[in-house]
């Protein structure tokens, strides 16, 4: 049954108590508590400490029932339907190639880790048939329908999906580092998803933002394993080592645009998907101000990660790992 939300009535959803009519402070408000309900410690932990029953014995993450019938337009908070929708098909337009990453991530896993390439893009048979599809990629697909079928419900239009081309993977002579800059590129992207749902989430109540819901919790799976992972098999990473990497992407990047993607041009690229230029002031804040509180929480997160818990999860790291 599809409700519309009343002025001068208070309701309740997955961010707390609100009132329809909402400025931006209140919107920042929301953003505070959904980080606080799904980026905890508590959470992270668990997500990463599955990953080795995952990588043993896959099991896609059920989703709770969707109440399709109910999502309705009024549904969104602070927000137009013009803007959100054209956020939206941005959105749909960057998970749909999920093939595409999956397998570029396989390829820079498979020589030195394997069981996570299994994970990422599953397995191939001696042609190259991909005979087994890898359980992040099980768990991602269904995004892009079901933002599609948001898209649907909310303007009444099929969206125009036109797919974000994937970076292919492209090898190098030092695998290992070839594979820790793939790595970051990946969490980053992981990361700016999470965020990017929290924001539409602090724009949205009712089903609307039930369905938003179970994207987020994927991506904060996600990217808590991958971000776990590379730190068991980067022990040497740091913020130093992150920005020199970062810098010579950059670079190459100028010098020749068919190398791997840095992390400023997916930035502007996304800038244009999602549609940033008809976005309020308020709404540019209110993302900025989600990606302040997730890194926030993530860093806390991070400093749980010694060298002796990741070890107890995946034992000791290759000889390819440096330690610092």
């Amino acid at each position: 049954m599809t409700y519309v939300l009343t002025e001068n009535v208070r309701y309740t959803d997955l961010a707390g108590e609100f009132a329809p009519r909402m400025n931006g402070l209140q919107i920042l408000q929301r953003v505070r508590r959904l980080r606080q309900c799904y980026v905890t410690e508590a959470i992270l932990c668990d997500r990463l400490a599955e990953l080795p029953q995952q990588l043993a014995h896959p099991t896609v993450r059920p989703w709770g029932a969707i109440a399709w019938g109910d999502v309705h337009p009024d549904q969104l908070i602070g927000i137009d339907r013009a803007t959100f929708c054209a956020t939206l098909l941005g959105t749909i337009n960057t998970e749909a190639p999920i093939r595409g990453y999956t397998q570029s991530s396989r390829q820079y896993l498979a020589q030195l880790y394997p069981a996570m390439a299994r994970y990422v893009g599953g397995q191939l048979d001696e042609s190259g048939k991909l005979v087994e599809v890898g359980l992040w990629e099980r768990e991602e697909k269904r995004h892009t329908p079901a933002l599609a079928k948001l898209y649907t419900l909310l303007s009444g239009e099929k969206p125009d999906i036109v797919p974000h081309a994937a970076r292919p993977y492209q090898p190098a002579a030092d695998p290992h580092e070839n594979l820790y800059r793939h790595g970051l590129h990946r969490v980053a992207t992981e990361y700016g998803a999470t965020c990017l749902y929290i924001w539409m989430m602090a724009h949205s109540t009712g089903a609307l933002q039930a369905v938003l819901a179970e994207l987020l919790i994927d991506e904060i799976n996600h990217m808590t394993k991958f971000w776990g992972f590379g730190m068991w098999a980067y022990p040497d990473s740091s913020l130093v080592k992150i920005g020199h990497t970062l810098g010579q992407a950059m670079v190459r990047k100028l010098s020749d645009r068919t190398t791997q993607g840095s992390l400023l041009h997916t930035l502007r690229r996304m800038m244009h998907e999602l549609a940033w230029q008809q976005w309020s002031p308020s709404h540019r804040l209110a993302l900025l101000y989600t990606f302040d509180q997730v890194i926030k929480a993530l860093w806390d997160w991070n400093r749980t990660l010694t060298p002796a818990h990741l070890d107890s999860l995946f034992g000791p790291p290759p000889a390819t790992a440096k330690t610092p």
